[in-house]
This record gives C-alpha cells, sequence and structure tokens, in this order.
C-alpha cells in the first residue's frame, strides 16, 4: 500500500500507444479527434456540504439540483470503456458521494473495465459506500485540510463536528479494506496554506496513528482564474519554513505510510512564465470533464466557456460529442489561439504538457543517443 504513486508527477509514459498516436497525429485535427481521453473526471452532483475558503470551482455556485442520472452515465461509461477511456475520477463541482447511486455506479464502472477513484470531502462516506464501492475502487483520497476541529471549521467552512466524523469514516473505510483484504488505497490530501501549515503535523499523524492511512498529500494552492476566491491569490512557497516542514514530515514515514509533500510542484508555483510550454498539447485530448448536469467540457479550469464546452451526455452519445463540430472547433483553437500564460498555474495536466512539449518540440537533443 506504500508504493509510489507518482503524485507529483505524470504517468503518462505509461500510455505509449497514445502517445505514440498524438505525436503521428502532429497538428491534423481530423486524426486528433479520434484520439479519446485516458482519463474522466466526473461530477455526479452539483451540491456540496462544505464551502471550503479556497474552493476553485465557487463560481459555479454549488448547484443542487444538478444530478447525473444513473442510467445515462452508466451508457456513457460503457460507451467510454469501448473507446479505450482507462481511469474515471469521481469528484468534480460537488461532492460526489452526495449521489444516492454512486454505489451501483462505481461497480458499473469497473465491471465496464474502467479503473475508478474518489476526491471527497468524506462527511458522507457511510456504510453502505464502504462496502458497495471499496472493492471496486482503485483509491479514495480525502480533502482533509486542517488538523484540529477548529482549525477544519474555518477552512472547511462547515461544523467542527465534521473533522471527527472524517476520522472516523476514513477509519472504518481503512478497517473494511483490511479486513477484506481489497486493493483500495487510502490516503488524505491538504491544500498548504497560511491557516493551516501549523496543523499539518498533527494532521499526518492523525492520517497515520489513527486512521491507518497509506498517505498523506500535502500541495500547493492554486488560483482558478475563474474563482470568486482571491483571498490566497499571493501566496508564496519560497519560505525556508517549508523545507524544514517537509523534513519534520518525512520522519513520519513507515513502510506503511508516506506523506507526499509536493515540494516540486511549489517550486514551479514560482516559475516565469516564458519557461513554460507555449502550447496545451493534451487539451482536448487526454482528459475530459463532465458536469453533474451532463455537459462535456475538454479542461475543469475553463466551466462555462463555451469554447470548450463540447455538448451534453443527456441529449447525444458521449462519441458523438467527443468527435463533433464543437470539439473540432476547440482543438483548433486551443492548438492556434489559447494563451496558457492566463491559465491556471499547476493545473492537473501540467505535467503531461511539460513532458508532450519536449517530445514534440526536439528540446532534448542527441535524443537517438540512448
Amino acid at each position: 500500500m506504500s508504493g509510489n504513486y507518482l503524485i507529483d508527477g505524470h504517468k503518462l509514459h505509461f500510455h505509449p500507444q497514445r502517445v505514440a498516436q498524438l505525436l503521428d497525429a502532429e497538428n491534423d485535427i481530423s486524426k486528433l479527434q479520434t484520439i479519446y481521453p485516458i482519463y474522466v473526471e466526473i461530477s455526479p452532483v452539483g451540491a456540496c456540504n462544505h464551502r471550503c475558503k479556497f474552493c476553485a470551482v465557487d463560481y459555479i455556485g454549488y448547484q443542487t439540483a444538478n444530478k447525473l442520472d444513473t442510467e445515462t452515465i452508466k451508457t456513457v461509461i460503457s460507451e467510454m470503456a469501448q473507446k479505450g477511456v482507462k481511469s474515471i475520477m469521481f469528484a468534480g463541482e460537488g461532492e460526489p458521494l452526495l449521489h444516492k447511486k454512486i454505489g451501483e455506479i462505481v461497480q458499473h464502472t469497473k465491471s465496464s473495465g474502467i479503473d475508478a477513484s474518489f476526491t471527497t470531502n468524506a462527511v458522507p462516506m457511510n456504510d453502505k459506500f464502504i462496502e458497495q464501492a471499496i472493492p471496486y475502487t482503485s483509491w479514495i483520497k480525502a480533502s482533509v485540510n486542517a488538523g484540529t476541529e477548529e482549525s477544519y471549521a474555518q477552512i472547511h467552512a462547515t461544523q467542527a463536528r465534521d473533522f471527527k466524523i472524517v476520522i472516523n469514516n476514513l477509519k472504518r473505510a481503512v478497517e473494511f479494506r483490511n479486513k477484506h483484504q481489497h486493493e483500495c488505497v487510502i490516503g488524505l490530501q491538504a491544500v498548504l496554506l497560511p491557516d493551516n501549515k501549523n496543523d499539518m503535523l498533527t494532521l499526518a499523524k492523525i492520517a497515520r496513528d489513527e486512521i491507518g492511512a497509506d498517505y498523506l498529500v500535502i500541495k500547493p494552492y492554486s488560483q482558478e482564474p475563474a474563482s470568486i476566491t482571491t483571498e490566497y491569490k499571493d501566496i508564496s512557497y519560497e519560505s525556508d519554513f517549508n523545507e524544514s516542514l517537509k523534513e519534520q514530515l518525512q520522519q513520519l514515514n513507515t513502510d506503511k505510510f508516506k506523506v507526499n509533500y509536493r515540494s516540486e510542484t511549489m517550486a514551479l508555483y514560482h516559475e516565469k512564465q516564458e519557461n513554460r510550454y507555449s502550447t496545451c498539447y493534451s487539451t482536448p485530448i487526454l482528459m475530459s470533464y463532465i458536469m453533474a448536469n451532463g455537459s462535456v467540457y475538454g479542461c475543469k479550469d475553463h466551466l462555462f466557456d463555451e469554447k470548450f464546452k463540447y455538448g451534453n451526455i443527456n441529449e447525444t452519445a458521449f462519441s458523438t460529442i467527443w468527435e463533433g463540430e464543437k470539439r473540432q472547433q476547440n482543438l483548433h483553437y486551443v492548438l492556434n489561439d489559447l494563451d496558457v500564460n492566463k491559465c491556471r498555474v499547476n493545473c492537473r495536466l501540467d505535467k503531461v504538457n511539460r513532458f508532450l512539449f519536449d517530445l514534440k518540440k526536439d528540446k532534448i537533443q542527441h535524443v537517438n543517443f540512448i
């Protein structure tokens, strides 16, 4: 359970056939249209029981009425499997465990041949979910952004009692996993903020000693351009405190528990824009996003931008959407007109883009001398 998950890197090099497809297509949009995503993020519901201070999708408005129809999304998942989609993360603009049929959906995902995972605040994680989902899930990552009840309530904008609820829920999930010898990896993640930096050691000890989790990820904040919240837009990760914190946290590592302090990504937060890639080669090719209202987007960081919206699964088959005119137009826009310097820093596909940019632009010399 304590393996290297490459959380601070990327895994595209484990998909050489998809990379070869992308490279062979070059900028031929008709060829790029036939390449399906490796990974899809799906938001089962628009509702969320928390209002985290750093929420990147606060601008969507926590639309409680939006919920994916169970049979519709199961049909879409089956179609995705046939088209080569490898993984689905249930997360999105809402709390995925609030969908009443989420256990049924994840079982269908795995039986279709697609790996399933969850990012959740874990408050709604009840015994029914644990028993239905864990046997079919690759990993569950709980967003826990504090180490005490008081700071948790302040950062998550919720009641303090939720903190202990989360700890107990995750502890039960680990116990169930261990008892039945399932392979589901269970971890926690925290966004490092000025508000919670003094809590991280406490949180790590709770994750290791009370919950029995496999890991804790500590990652940097990233300002979403469309977000309403701007409290942390000028945050800095260049202080000596962070290296000291990293060293203290790593002393808690064991054979069964690891702290993944994403220092490499934190360093990239302050990178000069001109040193980054100039073209996003992974969007809209290697990943897709489905909102709780059924809308299909090529990039999670451009929700509500009509240029990135391809259609709606409540109206059209996924393959028709993916190979349709609106995605064709977006491919042309991303390859020719998108200014990546205005995109979110350290987006989900940042490391993938760096890898592809090196491959496509021949930045590495003498590549034939292996």
